[in-house]
């Protein structure tokens, strides 16, 4: 028995395009990366819930991986 999906990939062969682009946005965003470096290795958000409604961009891929 195989578990549900909870999402849908509309065309999976757009991955490699999408990566680029998020590669992209992160030069556009020196703050965040900032932030990402600073505090990605001690996650001090670690285990919280973090909840938003967003229009979903490229920014804001960047932002979820933060």
């Amino acid at each position: 028995m195989s578990a549900a999906k909870d999402y849908e990939v509309a065309d999976i062969s757009l991955a490699d395009w999408g990566r680029m682009e998020i590669e992209i946005a992160e030069t556009e965003m020196p703050g965040l990366m900032a932030t990402r470096d600073e505090y990605g290795p001690v996650q001090p958000l670690r285990g919280a819930r973090i909840a938003g409604s967003l229009h979903m961009t490229i920014q804001t891929a960047v932002l979820i991986e933060t």
